[in-house]
């Protein structure tokens, strides 16, 4: 996934907007026009990057909307998706010093929280690799995203070496509980045509269709039908063992691979092992997009 400036330019100036206002007062009383500066944008503590060319996109906005368009200079030191060490300078920054200032919070902000994002990503693609004896577990992210950021959100999850799950709920049929509920509803009070087993008949066959279970019983009404992955959703482990012996048997009457299998809900870095062990093809977790820790990076003015 590469950033598209298309869609992270609106997204940087609403950022700016809202903490500019009317203006930098400190930096403009105390800082002269012309005063010229270098500074780095340093790692505080190790992690996965995630979020520079954003970073540069922030100097860039402030030099247009300040009057000083090319007079900051932006050198990535590192790219998206690397580990970086405590002390590492990502970014070098030259120029205006008041471009530089002024830009300061908003371009760490972006870095700090894309990173986060990136590390703990990392943290649970890594975490799986080392328990799963066959092929790696795919870590994708979910819809938990805090609004206007998803965009940039999904792509530190890809920096960190995980995989986008929908990016909203135009691009793909997700059947979730409260779903369930109303078509259930619906069903036992006589109408039909509107059910879960006719959904690949009412939409584009490139459109995936996965649907959400919490127990054994949907399970097995769901692995008659034509979906592309099932969801097997906040279950303990003793359930999950007993629904993937389900799948397993389903496979090999159908003969063929079958829908694929993600596990979510109240998944951390303990857990993470156990269920990659049980041969799921997918793990989505709301935790890497919707409550992760900043990563340390501060800019320092050095000359």
């Amino acid at each position: 996934m590469n950033l598209d400036l298309k869609k992270i330019r609106p997204i940087v100036r609403n950022a700016l907007r809202e903490d500019i206002g009317k203006g930098d007062i400190t930096t403009n009383l105390l800082v002269p026009e012309k005063e010229m500066v270098k500074a780095n944008i340093v790692a505080k503590e190790p992690g996965v990057v995630a979020g520079i060319g954003v970073a540069e996109e922030v100097f860039r906005t402030v030099g247009r909307l300040l009057g000083k368009k090319g007079e900051v200079t932006f050198k990535r030191l590192v790219r998206d998706g690397l580990q970086v060490r405590k002390g590492e300078t990502i970014a070098e920054v030259r120029g205006s010093a008041r471009v530089i200032l002024t830009g300061e919070r908003t371009a760490l902000n972006f870095l700090q929280h894309l990173s986060g994002i990136a590390t703990v990503t990392r943290r649970y693609v890594e975490a799986s690799k080392l328990a799963s004896t066959k092929s790696s577990v795919g870590i994708y992210d979910t819809r938990k995203t805090l609004p206007g950021l998803r965009y940039l959100q999904k792509y530190a999850v890809a920096c960190g070496g995980g995989y986008n799950h929908r990016m909203g709920l135009y691009d793909m049929v997700l059947v979730k509980d409260n779903h369930w509920r109303i078509v259930e509803s619906r069903r036992k009070k006589g109408f039909v045509g509107m059910g879960l087993e006719q959904l690949r008949d009412r939409i584009p066959r490139e459109i995936k269709v996965e649907i959400e279970v919490d127990n054994l019983r949907q399970l097995e009404r769901v692995l008659t039908m034509d979906v592309d992955i099932i969801m097997l959703d906040n279950m303990e482990l003793p359930l999950l063992k007993k629904a993937l012996k389900m799948v397993k048997v389903a496979r090999r009457k159908k003969g063929t691979q079958g829908p694929a299998i993600e596990v979510s809900g109240k998944i951390d870095l303990e857990s993470i092992g156990k269920i990659a062990k049980l041969g799921v093809e997918r793990v989505s977790i709301g935790e890497i997009t919707h409550s992760v820790r900043a990563l340390d990076i501060g800019l320092d003015i050095v000359e």
